[in-house]
C-alpha cells in the first residue's frame, strides 16, 4: 500500500499565530504515528513562518516512522539536513518568499546543483527525493542526477480532477511510467484530498508514498486527527 507522509507544517502554523507550545508538535507528529501515519513531514523555510529549523532537529529522535524533510538545497537548509540525517529529503525548487510549492524543477538548467546536492546527501546516508512535474524530458534527466526518487507535483491534477479526472490523471500516468522504467521511486504531493486521492493511487499502482497536509489538518478540524487519517489510509488502502 502506498505509504502515509502527513505534513505538519499546518499545525506549527497555528503554533506560530499565539507564540508557546500549543500545539505542540512533537505530540501532534507522535499522535500522528500512533494512528497509523507511515510517515512525518516537515518544510521549513526560510522566514520559519510554520516549521523552524529548531523544529526539525527535535523532531528527529522522536520520529518512530520516516521523516521527510522538505526544502530548497541552500547551505543552511543542507547544514541541518546533514546534521540530523532524516530518512528522506525532497528538494524542492522554491524561492525565499514562496507561498508555498508551486513548480517541479527544471532538472536541465539545474542539472549540476541537482547532482552535487544529491551526492552531498547519499555520502551522509539519506534518500533523496525530487520535487517534479510531469514533463517527461525533466523525469528522465532527473535520473542523471542520481536520485532515488521523484515527487510528482499535483496540484495540476487536483485543480482539473472535477473537470476531467481521466484528463488530470493522463500525464502523471505517463510521467510515473517512464521514472518507473528509469528506475526511480515515485511519491506524489500537493493538494491531494479525500476526494482524489483514491484514483490518484488507483491509477498509479507503484506509487511509494504520498505527502499530505493542508487538506488532511483542515480535515482533522470537522473529524478529528485520528478519524481524518483513517479516513485518508482507507482511500490509500482503495476504499
Amino acid at each position: 500500500m502506498t505509504r502515509l507522509s502527513v505534513n505538519i507544517n499546518k499545525i506549527a502554523l497555528i503554533r506560530n499565530a499565539r507564540g508557546g507550545n500549543v500545539p505542540d508538535i512533537i505530540k501532534a507528529a507522535g499522535a500522528c504515528e500512533r494512528y497509523g501515519a507511515q510517515g512525518i513531514t516537515v518544510h521549513p523555510r526560510p522566514d520559519e513562518r510554520h516549521i523552524r529549523y529548531h523544529d526539525v532537529q527535535v523532531l528527529k529522535p522522536a520520529i518512530k516512522t520516516e521523516l521527510n524533510v522538505e526544502g530548497f538545497p541552500s547551505k543552511k537548509f543542507l547544514n541541518l539536513v546533514k546534521k540530523i540525517k532524516p530518512h528522506q529529503v525532497t528538494l524542492v525548487p522554491d524561492p525565499p518568499d514562496a507561498l508555498t510549492s508551486n513548480a517541479g524543477w527544471d532538472t536541465v538548467k539545474n542539472a549540476s546543483l541537482l547532482r552535487d546536492t544529491v551526492q552531498q546527501l547519499k555520502s551522509c546516508g539519506i534518500r533523496t527525493s525530487i520535487f517534479i512535474g510531469t514533463d517527461l524530458k525533466m523525469i528522465e534527466h532527473a535520473r542523471h542526477t542520481g536520485t532515488q526518487r521523484v515527487e510528482l507535483y499535483t496540484e495540476p491534477y487536483s485543480r482539473n480532477f472535477h473537470l476531467n479526472r481521466k484528463k488530470a490523471i493522463a500525464p502523471f500516468i505517463r510521467a510515473a511510467n517512464l521514472a518507473n522504467q528509469l528506475g526511480l521511486g515515485i511519491n506524489a504531493g500537493h493538494d491531494l484530498n479525500l476526494e482524489n486521492l483514491n484514483f490518484f493511487v488507483k491509477n498509479i499502482p507503484f506509487l511509494h508514498e504520498v505527502s499530505i497536509g493542508h487538506a488532511l489538518v483542515s480535515d482533522a478540524l470537522y473529524y478529528g486527527l485520528e478519524r481524518t487519517i483513517g479516513m485518508y489510509l482507507k482511500e490509500l488502502s482503495g476504499g
